[in-house]
């Protein structure tokens, strides 16, 4: 069994509620959230700079926190970048948005 936990991520709160039901689907699961209010919104900014962004943050869910999934609870970022994402991490990355 992988105890690593799964990683979500959106761009303030909203993606809790991705957590939530995670959580509810997958008791025995641990979750690490990040959600990115210092950037928040990223609606109005450029597709590259939410990319990145997205990228950053992936990045410290598979390195600083050894997840064993990215699920990216943010619609702005999945649409930027969700199919960069899956091809470069070598976690899954989904979007469930």
């Amino acid at each position: 069994m992988d105890d690593r936990p799964i990683g979500v991520f959106d761009s303030g709160f909203g993606g809790l509620t991705v957590a939530r039901a995670i959580i509810d689907l997958l008791p025995n699961e641990n979750l690490v959230y990040i959600g990115d209010t210092g950037r928040y919104p990223y609606g109005p900014r450029p597709l590259d700079e939410v990319r990145g962004f997205a990228r950053q943050i992936t990045a410290k869910l598979v390195h600083e926190h050894e997840v064993k999934m990215v699920v990216v609870a943010c619609n702005t970022a999945a649409a930027a970048g969700l199919d960069q994402l899956t091809q470069t991490v070598e976690v899954p990355v989904l979007s469930v948005i």
